[in-house]
């Protein structure tokens, strides 16, 4: 994960490094992903996720574009 300062800088960047663009997230939805996503991680009854409940948690979260379910 690499933290910008605006969309600009995130072109520049990759312009800078001859990459494409991937998913850009704004910090509240890192926030709510990360909630999601580390909620019973300290659980002694956690055994990891399945596809199913992965793209749950992305779809909660707000992550609906393909770039999550490839």
């Amino acid at each position: 994960m690499l933290l910008f300062r605006s969309e600009e800088w995130i072109d520049k960047w990759c312009k800078q490094n001859n990459l494409e663009r991937g998913e850009v997230l704004t910090i509240h939805q890192v926030w709510e992903l990360s909630k999601l996503w580390y909620d019973n991680r300290l659980s002694l009854d956690y055994h990891g996720r399945s596809i199913e409940q992965t793209a749950e948690i992305f779809n909660q979260a707000g992550l609906t574009s393909k770039f999550w379910y490839i």
